[in-house]
Protein backbone atom coordinates (compact mmCIF):
# COMPACT_ATOMS: atom_id res chain seq x y z
CA UNK A 1 0.00 0.00 0.00
CA UNK A 2 1.55 3.05 -0.94
CA UNK A 3 1.68 6.04 1.81
CA UNK A 4 -0.96 8.44 -0.50
CA UNK A 5 -3.25 5.57 -0.90
CA UNK A 6 -2.39 5.39 3.19
CA UNK A 7 -3.11 9.33 4.29
CA UNK A 8 -6.33 9.28 1.87
CA UNK A 9 -8.25 6.61 4.02
CA UNK A 10 -6.93 8.24 7.06
CA UNK A 11 -9.51 10.72 7.66
CA UNK A 12 -12.39 8.06 6.67
CA UNK A 13 -10.72 5.56 9.71
CA UNK A 14 -10.47 8.51 12.14
CA UNK A 15 -14.09 9.33 12.09
CA UNK A 16 -15.68 5.89 12.06
CA UNK A 17 -13.31 5.28 14.83
CA UNK A 18 -14.55 8.42 16.48
CA UNK A 19 -18.18 7.62 15.87
CA UNK A 20 -17.96 3.92 16.82
CA UNK A 21 -18.25 3.98 20.66
CA UNK A 22 -21.67 5.87 20.21
CA UNK A 23 -23.19 3.70 16.95
CA UNK A 24 -22.21 0.40 18.54
CA UNK A 25 -23.31 1.31 21.94
CA UNK A 26 -27.33 -0.19 21.02
CA UNK A 27 -25.82 -3.50 19.49
CA UNK A 28 -23.49 -3.63 23.03
CA UNK A 29 -26.28 -3.60 24.61
CA UNK A 30 -28.86 -6.19 22.71
CA UNK A 31 -26.50 -8.58 22.58
CA UNK A 32 -28.70 -11.20 21.11
CA UNK A 33 -29.98 -11.63 17.52
CA UNK A 34 -31.27 -13.76 14.71
CA UNK A 35 -29.69 -14.38 11.02
CA UNK A 36 -32.40 -15.61 8.27
CA UNK A 37 -30.92 -17.65 4.93
CA UNK A 38 -33.59 -17.34 2.67
CA UNK A 39 -32.70 -18.07 -0.96
CA UNK A 40 -33.26 -20.12 -4.14
CA UNK A 41 -31.28 -22.88 -2.03
CA UNK A 42 -34.29 -23.80 0.56
CA UNK A 43 -35.98 -25.00 -2.18
CA UNK A 44 -33.23 -27.81 -2.76
CA UNK A 45 -33.54 -28.04 0.96
CA UNK A 46 -29.61 -29.93 1.15
CA UNK A 47 -27.10 -26.83 2.01
CA UNK A 48 -26.64 -23.34 0.59
CA UNK A 49 -23.52 -24.24 -0.78
CA UNK A 50 -25.56 -27.19 -2.83
CA UNK A 51 -24.94 -24.87 -6.47
CA UNK A 52 -21.09 -25.26 -6.32
CA UNK A 53 -20.70 -28.52 -4.63
CA UNK A 54 -22.91 -30.78 -6.38
CA UNK A 55 -21.76 -28.74 -9.65
CA UNK A 56 -25.25 -27.77 -11.14
CA UNK A 57 -25.42 -26.02 -14.06
CA UNK A 58 -26.49 -22.77 -13.90
CA UNK A 59 -29.63 -22.88 -15.90
CA UNK A 60 -30.92 -25.84 -14.05
CA UNK A 61 -30.18 -23.91 -10.86
CA UNK A 62 -31.99 -20.72 -12.17
CA UNK A 63 -35.53 -22.89 -12.45
CA UNK A 64 -35.25 -23.00 -8.50
CA UNK A 65 -36.85 -19.84 -8.45
CA UNK A 66 -40.71 -21.04 -10.25
CA UNK A 67 -40.56 -22.81 -6.75
CA UNK A 68 -39.40 -20.68 -4.29
CA UNK A 69 -42.62 -19.27 -3.38
CA UNK A 70 -42.24 -17.82 0.17
CA UNK A 71 -45.78 -16.62 1.73
CA UNK A 72 -46.75 -13.48 2.48
CA UNK A 73 -46.35 -12.89 6.07
CA UNK A 74 -43.50 -15.19 6.72
CA UNK A 75 -41.14 -12.06 7.33
CA UNK A 76 -43.44 -11.07 10.36
CA UNK A 77 -43.63 -14.61 12.06
CA UNK A 78 -39.64 -14.42 12.09
CA UNK A 79 -39.43 -11.34 13.63
CA UNK A 80 -42.61 -11.97 15.88
CA UNK A 81 -40.41 -14.90 17.20
CA UNK A 82 -37.18 -13.57 17.12
CA UNK A 83 -38.72 -10.82 19.58
CA UNK A 84 -40.30 -13.80 21.80
CA UNK A 85 -36.87 -14.97 21.90
CA UNK A 86 -35.28 -12.30 23.77
CA UNK A 87 -33.17 -11.40 20.60
CA UNK A 88 -33.17 -7.19 19.53
CA UNK A 89 -32.02 -7.34 16.09
CA UNK A 90 -31.81 -9.73 12.87
CA UNK A 91 -30.17 -9.97 9.85
CA UNK A 92 -31.25 -11.19 6.37
CA UNK A 93 -29.50 -12.43 3.00
CA UNK A 94 -30.13 -9.69 0.72
CA UNK A 95 -28.18 -11.75 -1.58
CA UNK A 96 -26.43 -15.28 -0.84
CA UNK A 97 -23.75 -16.47 -3.19
CA UNK A 98 -25.82 -17.86 -5.25
CA UNK A 99 -26.17 -14.34 -6.75
CA UNK A 100 -30.33 -14.39 -6.72
CA UNK A 101 -31.37 -10.97 -5.16
CA UNK A 102 -34.15 -10.90 -2.71
CA UNK A 103 -35.39 -7.04 -3.50
CA UNK A 104 -36.24 -5.21 -6.45
CA UNK A 105 -32.64 -4.43 -8.12
CA UNK A 106 -32.06 -2.88 -11.32
CA UNK A 107 -28.55 -4.62 -11.18
CA UNK A 108 -30.35 -7.68 -12.67
CA UNK A 109 -33.37 -9.38 -13.65
CA UNK A 110 -32.18 -12.44 -11.39
CA UNK A 111 -34.38 -11.52 -8.54
CA UNK A 112 -37.83 -12.08 -6.32
CA UNK A 113 -39.69 -9.25 -8.63
CA UNK A 114 -38.94 -10.32 -11.62
CA UNK A 115 -39.13 -13.97 -10.66
CA UNK A 116 -40.29 -16.46 -8.11
CA UNK A 117 -42.67 -14.66 -5.81
CA UNK A 118 -42.92 -11.57 -7.50
CA UNK A 119 -42.40 -9.79 -4.37
CA UNK A 120 -39.57 -7.88 -2.74
CA UNK A 121 -38.44 -10.19 0.10
CA UNK A 122 -36.85 -7.67 1.87
CA UNK A 123 -38.96 -4.93 2.08
CA UNK A 124 -41.30 -7.35 4.00
CA UNK A 125 -38.47 -7.98 5.99
CA UNK A 126 -37.59 -4.76 6.52
CA UNK A 127 -41.00 -4.22 7.60
CA UNK A 128 -41.76 -6.53 9.75
CA UNK A 129 -38.59 -5.86 11.90
CA UNK A 130 -39.69 -2.43 12.16
CA UNK A 131 -43.40 -3.84 13.37
CA UNK A 132 -41.78 -5.83 16.37
CA UNK A 133 -39.40 -3.05 17.54
CA UNK A 134 -36.31 -4.75 16.17
CA UNK A 135 -33.26 -3.59 14.36
CA UNK A 136 -32.40 -4.03 10.89
CA UNK A 137 -29.52 -5.48 9.46
CA UNK A 138 -28.76 -6.77 5.78
CA UNK A 139 -26.63 -9.45 4.37
CA UNK A 140 -24.63 -9.19 1.57
CA UNK A 141 -22.59 -11.33 -0.21
CA UNK A 142 -19.56 -10.10 -2.34
CA UNK A 143 -18.93 -13.67 -3.86
CA UNK A 144 -21.34 -14.51 -6.58
CA UNK A 145 -21.59 -17.37 -8.79
CA UNK A 146 -24.63 -15.81 -11.10
CA UNK A 147 -22.92 -13.01 -12.35
CA UNK A 148 -20.78 -13.14 -15.63
CA UNK A 149 -17.85 -11.69 -14.21
CA UNK A 150 -18.00 -13.08 -10.56
CA UNK A 151 -15.13 -15.23 -11.50
CA UNK A 152 -13.15 -13.24 -14.58
CA UNK A 153 -12.62 -10.44 -11.93
CA UNK A 154 -10.23 -12.10 -10.69
CA UNK A 155 -7.76 -11.72 -13.62
CA UNK A 156 -9.54 -9.83 -15.97
CA UNK A 157 -9.29 -5.96 -15.26
CA UNK A 158 -12.00 -4.97 -17.02
CA UNK A 159 -14.40 -7.67 -15.61
CA UNK A 160 -13.22 -6.65 -11.88
CA UNK A 161 -14.54 -3.14 -13.05
CA UNK A 162 -17.74 -4.09 -14.43
CA UNK A 163 -18.32 -6.41 -11.55
CA UNK A 164 -17.35 -3.93 -9.06
CA UNK A 165 -20.31 -1.48 -10.39
CA UNK A 166 -22.39 -3.87 -9.73
CA UNK A 167 -21.99 -4.49 -6.36
CA UNK A 168 -21.55 -1.25 -5.64
CA UNK A 169 -24.90 -1.06 -7.55
CA UNK A 170 -26.28 -3.39 -5.36
CA UNK A 171 -25.40 -2.23 -2.15
CA UNK A 172 -26.41 1.29 -2.50
CA UNK A 173 -29.46 0.37 -3.62
CA UNK A 174 -30.17 -1.33 -0.13
CA UNK A 175 -28.37 1.13 1.77
CA UNK A 176 -30.95 4.06 -0.26
CA UNK A 177 -34.14 2.30 -0.67
CA UNK A 178 -35.53 1.35 2.77
CA UNK A 179 -34.74 4.05 5.32
CA UNK A 180 -32.48 3.36 8.07
CA UNK A 181 -30.56 0.31 8.18
CA UNK A 182 -28.74 -0.64 11.49
CA UNK A 183 -26.22 -3.79 10.36
CA UNK A 184 -24.55 -4.39 6.72
CA UNK A 185 -23.38 -7.82 7.12
CA UNK A 186 -20.93 -8.84 4.26
CA UNK A 187 -19.75 -12.37 3.74
CA UNK A 188 -17.19 -14.01 1.29
CA UNK A 189 -14.59 -10.88 -0.22
CA UNK A 190 -14.04 -13.87 -3.20
CA UNK A 191 -11.92 -14.17 -5.44
CA UNK A 192 -10.74 -10.86 -5.01
CA UNK A 193 -8.29 -11.50 -2.02
CA UNK A 194 -7.65 -7.60 -0.82
CA UNK A 195 -9.90 -4.64 0.26
CA UNK A 196 -7.91 -2.64 -2.42
CA UNK A 197 -9.10 -5.00 -5.14
CA UNK A 198 -12.70 -4.63 -3.68
CA UNK A 199 -12.33 -0.78 -3.32
CA UNK A 200 -14.19 -1.39 0.13
CA UNK A 201 -13.11 1.68 1.33
CA UNK A 202 -14.87 3.86 -1.33
CA UNK A 203 -17.78 0.84 -1.31
CA UNK A 204 -17.92 1.90 2.59
CA UNK A 205 -17.43 5.41 2.85
CA UNK A 206 -20.75 5.46 -0.04
CA UNK A 207 -22.28 3.20 2.57
CA UNK A 208 -21.68 5.60 5.66
CA UNK A 209 -22.72 8.71 3.78
CA UNK A 210 -26.18 7.19 3.23
CA UNK A 211 -26.25 5.48 6.58
CA UNK A 212 -24.64 7.03 8.87
CA UNK A 213 -25.44 5.44 11.98
CA UNK A 214 -24.68 1.99 10.21
CA UNK A 215 -22.77 -0.63 11.97
CA UNK A 216 -20.66 -2.75 9.21
CA UNK A 217 -18.77 -6.32 10.04
CA UNK A 218 -15.50 -7.42 9.20
CA UNK A 219 -15.82 -9.47 5.83
CA UNK A 220 -14.80 -6.80 3.05
CA UNK A 221 -11.57 -7.04 3.83
CA UNK A 222 -11.21 -4.01 6.43
CA UNK A 223 -11.45 -4.37 10.44
CA UNK A 224 -14.67 -2.09 10.75
CA UNK A 225 -17.54 -2.37 13.49
CA UNK A 226 -17.03 -5.81 14.42
CA UNK A 227 -15.44 -9.15 13.85
CA UNK A 228 -17.53 -12.64 13.00
CA UNK A 229 -16.25 -15.62 14.67
CA UNK A 230 -17.87 -18.33 12.72
CA UNK A 231 -19.50 -21.64 13.63
CA UNK A 232 -18.08 -21.25 17.60
CA UNK A 233 -18.17 -18.85 19.87
CA UNK A 234 -14.67 -17.41 21.29
CA UNK A 235 -14.01 -14.10 22.42
CA UNK A 236 -12.51 -11.87 19.83
CA UNK A 237 -9.63 -9.02 21.43
CA UNK A 238 -10.73 -5.92 19.93
CA UNK A 239 -9.39 -2.26 19.68
CA UNK A 240 -10.96 1.10 19.46
CA UNK A 241 -14.15 -0.12 20.50
CA UNK A 242 -14.96 -2.84 17.96
CA UNK A 243 -17.46 -5.56 19.33
CA UNK A 244 -17.38 -9.20 18.30
CA UNK A 245 -20.15 -11.66 17.26
CA UNK A 246 -20.65 -15.00 17.34
CA UNK A 247 -22.74 -16.37 14.12
CA UNK A 248 -23.80 -20.04 14.86
CA UNK A 249 -26.70 -21.87 12.69
CA UNK A 250 -29.76 -23.46 14.51
CA UNK A 251 -28.31 -27.14 13.12
CA UNK A 252 -24.89 -26.81 13.36
CA UNK A 253 -25.02 -28.15 9.70
CA UNK A 254 -26.56 -25.80 7.23
CA UNK A 255 -27.42 -22.26 7.08
CA UNK A 256 -30.49 -22.59 4.91
CA UNK A 257 -32.79 -25.01 5.15
CA UNK A 258 -31.81 -28.29 5.19
CA UNK A 259 -34.35 -31.83 4.98
CA UNK A 260 -33.75 -33.45 8.08
CA UNK A 261 -31.10 -31.61 10.27
CA UNK A 262 -33.52 -31.77 13.32
CA UNK A 263 -31.37 -34.15 14.63
CA UNK A 264 -28.60 -31.89 15.21
CA UNK A 265 -31.05 -28.76 16.22
CA UNK A 266 -30.15 -27.09 18.95
CA UNK A 267 -31.49 -27.50 22.61
CA UNK A 268 -32.55 -24.42 24.89
CA UNK A 269 -29.82 -25.88 26.57
CA UNK A 270 -27.03 -25.51 24.07
CA UNK A 271 -28.13 -21.88 23.15
CA UNK A 272 -28.30 -20.54 26.81
CA UNK A 273 -24.79 -22.06 27.26
CA UNK A 274 -23.65 -20.12 23.40
CA UNK A 275 -25.06 -17.33 24.66
CA UNK A 276 -23.49 -17.29 28.49
CA UNK A 277 -20.24 -17.98 26.88
CA UNK A 278 -20.69 -14.64 24.46
CA UNK A 279 -21.64 -12.34 27.67
CA UNK A 280 -18.66 -13.34 29.48
CA UNK A 281 -16.88 -12.06 26.57
CA UNK A 282 -18.46 -9.08 26.33
CA UNK A 283 -19.61 -10.17 22.32
CA UNK A 284 -22.82 -11.04 20.66
CA UNK A 285 -24.69 -14.25 19.38
CA UNK A 286 -26.51 -14.33 15.98
CA UNK A 287 -28.42 -17.27 15.83
CA UNK A 288 -29.54 -18.57 12.34
CA UNK A 289 -32.56 -20.08 11.10
CA UNK A 290 -33.51 -21.81 7.88
CA UNK A 291 -37.31 -20.69 6.66
CA UNK A 292 -38.07 -23.39 4.39
CA UNK A 293 -39.20 -22.54 0.50
CA UNK A 294 -42.57 -21.34 1.87
CA UNK A 295 -41.06 -19.13 4.53
CA UNK A 296 -42.19 -21.05 7.18
CA UNK A 297 -39.91 -21.04 10.77
CA UNK A 298 -38.35 -24.87 10.93
CA UNK A 299 -40.57 -26.50 13.54
CA UNK A 300 -37.43 -27.57 15.88
CA UNK A 301 -36.70 -24.00 16.56
CA UNK A 302 -39.89 -22.10 17.40
CA UNK A 303 -40.01 -23.72 21.13
CA UNK A 304 -36.18 -23.73 21.98
CA UNK A 305 -36.19 -20.16 20.82
CA UNK A 306 -38.95 -19.48 22.89
CA UNK A 307 -38.15 -21.08 26.09
CA UNK A 308 -35.18 -18.95 25.71
CA UNK A 309 -36.88 -15.94 25.70
CA UNK A 310 -38.91 -17.19 28.92
CA UNK A 311 -35.67 -17.47 30.61
CA UNK A 312 -34.45 -13.89 29.37
CA UNK A 313 -37.56 -12.48 31.05
CA UNK A 314 -36.54 -13.95 34.34
CA UNK A 315 -32.27 -13.39 33.82
CA UNK A 316 -31.68 -10.54 31.29
CA UNK A 317 -30.14 -8.78 33.72
CA UNK A 318 -27.27 -10.66 33.00
CA UNK A 319 -27.55 -10.36 29.25
CA UNK A 320 -28.63 -7.06 28.14
CA UNK A 321 -26.66 -3.49 28.73
CA UNK A 322 -23.08 -2.59 29.16
CA UNK A 323 -21.38 -5.65 30.19
CA UNK A 324 -17.62 -5.54 31.45
CA UNK A 325 -15.45 -7.44 30.77
CA UNK A 326 -15.01 -10.63 32.92
CA UNK A 327 -12.11 -11.48 32.89
CA UNK A 328 -10.85 -15.01 33.95
CA UNK A 329 -12.91 -16.21 36.84
CA UNK A 330 -12.43 -20.01 35.85
CA UNK A 331 -15.18 -22.15 36.82
CA UNK A 332 -15.81 -25.58 35.46
CA UNK A 333 -19.55 -25.49 36.25
CA UNK A 334 -20.45 -22.24 34.16
CA UNK A 335 -19.79 -19.03 32.68
CA UNK A 336 -19.91 -15.26 34.78
CA UNK A 337 -20.68 -11.59 33.40
CA UNK A 338 -19.94 -8.50 34.54
CA UNK A 339 -21.69 -5.45 35.21
CA UNK A 340 -20.18 -3.08 37.55
CA UNK A 341 -19.76 -4.10 40.81
CA UNK A 342 -22.20 -7.23 39.40
CA UNK A 343 -21.19 -10.77 38.92
CA UNK A 344 -23.50 -12.93 37.48
CA UNK A 345 -22.58 -16.57 37.78
CA UNK A 346 -24.49 -19.38 35.28
CA UNK A 347 -24.32 -22.21 36.75
CA UNK A 348 -24.81 -24.46 33.78
CA UNK A 349 -23.57 -28.12 35.59
CA UNK A 350 -26.06 -28.24 38.78
CA UNK A 351 -23.08 -30.03 40.69
CA UNK A 352 -24.66 -30.68 43.86
CA UNK A 353 -26.13 -27.99 46.92
CA UNK A 354 -22.81 -26.15 47.17
CA UNK A 355 -20.96 -23.63 45.03
CA UNK A 356 -17.27 -22.76 44.93
CA UNK A 357 -15.87 -19.97 43.53
CA UNK A 358 -12.31 -19.10 43.87
CA UNK A 359 -9.91 -16.07 42.88
CA UNK A 360 -12.19 -13.06 43.98
CA UNK A 361 -10.28 -10.64 45.70
CA UNK A 362 -13.37 -7.90 46.42
CA UNK A 363 -15.84 -8.42 49.39
CA UNK A 364 -19.52 -9.91 48.61
CA UNK A 365 -22.62 -7.93 50.10
CA UNK A 366 -25.08 -9.93 48.72
CA UNK A 367 -25.86 -13.00 46.54
CA UNK A 368 -29.50 -13.60 45.07
CA UNK A 369 -30.57 -16.40 42.41
CA UNK A 370 -32.19 -14.77 39.75
CA UNK A 371 -33.97 -17.85 38.63
CA UNK A 372 -35.97 -18.21 41.89
CA UNK A 373 -35.46 -14.64 43.13
CA UNK A 374 -34.50 -15.55 46.35
CA UNK A 375 -31.36 -14.64 47.99
CA UNK A 376 -28.58 -16.99 49.07
CA UNK A 377 -26.37 -17.94 51.89
CA UNK A 378 -22.56 -17.61 51.33
CA UNK A 379 -19.89 -17.46 53.17
CA UNK A 380 -16.80 -15.62 52.17
CA UNK A 381 -12.94 -16.48 53.17
CA UNK A 382 -9.91 -15.54 51.25
CA UNK A 383 -10.24 -15.97 48.10
CA UNK A 384 -12.72 -18.60 48.21
CA UNK A 385 -16.56 -17.91 47.79
CA UNK A 386 -18.91 -20.65 49.02
CA UNK A 387 -22.63 -20.62 48.39
CA UNK A 388 -24.21 -22.85 50.40
CA UNK A 389 -27.68 -24.59 50.84
CA UNK A 390 -28.75 -24.45 47.21
CA UNK A 391 -31.66 -26.80 46.09
CA UNK A 392 -30.71 -30.28 45.45
CA UNK A 393 -31.77 -30.09 41.95
CA UNK A 394 -31.73 -27.22 39.13
CA UNK A 395 -34.29 -24.88 39.75
CA UNK A 396 -34.24 -23.83 35.58
CA UNK A 397 -36.55 -26.45 34.32
CA UNK A 398 -36.10 -25.71 30.80
CA UNK A 399 -32.53 -24.69 29.91
CA UNK A 400 -30.96 -25.90 33.24
CA UNK A 401 -28.78 -22.90 33.44
CA UNK A 402 -29.36 -20.86 36.74
CA UNK A 403 -27.79 -17.34 37.00
CA UNK A 404 -26.62 -16.35 40.49
CA UNK A 405 -26.13 -12.38 40.74
CA UNK A 406 -23.08 -11.66 43.14
CA UNK A 407 -23.11 -8.14 44.25
CA UNK A 408 -19.81 -6.85 45.52
CA UNK A 409 -18.46 -3.60 47.28
CA UNK A 410 -16.49 -2.67 44.63
CA UNK A 411 -15.96 -4.02 40.57
CA UNK A 412 -14.67 -7.54 41.45
CA UNK A 413 -11.64 -8.22 40.80
CA UNK A 414 -9.67 -11.70 40.43
CA UNK A 415 -6.49 -13.26 40.20
CA UNK A 416 -5.59 -16.90 41.21
CA UNK A 417 -5.21 -17.20 44.66
CA UNK A 418 -1.91 -17.75 46.54
CA UNK A 419 -2.77 -21.58 47.25
CA UNK A 420 -3.46 -22.42 43.59
CA UNK A 421 -0.02 -24.63 42.44
CA UNK A 422 2.29 -22.53 40.64
CA UNK A 423 2.59 -25.30 37.74
CA UNK A 424 -1.57 -24.43 37.06
CA UNK A 425 -1.44 -20.79 37.00
CA UNK A 426 -2.17 -19.63 33.57
CA UNK A 427 -2.41 -23.00 32.11
CA UNK A 428 -5.51 -23.24 30.13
Amino acid sequence: MSVTQLISRLPYEQATAASRRERIRWWRQSRFGMFVHLGLYSVLGRHEWAMATECIPMAEYEQLADRFQPQAGSARQWACLARRAGMKYMVFTAKHHEGYCLWDTRQTDYNSVQSGPKRDLVEEYIAACRAEGLKVGLYYSLMDWHHPDGGTCHYDPDARRRFLEFTRGCVGELMSNYGQIDILWYDVPKPLDTAEGWESYAMNQMVRSLQPHILINNRSHLPEDFGTPEGHVVAEKTQMDRGWEACMTFNGSSWGNMKGAEVDAWRTRDILKMLGTACNGRGNLLLNIGPTPDGAIPADAVAPLEAVGRWLERHGEAVYGSLDDAGAFPTYCGVVSRKDNIAYFWRNTWAGSEQGLGGYESPVKSVTCLTTGRPVEFTQKGYRILLTNLPNKCPDSEGGVTVFKLEFDSPPAWKWCPTTPAFVVGWD
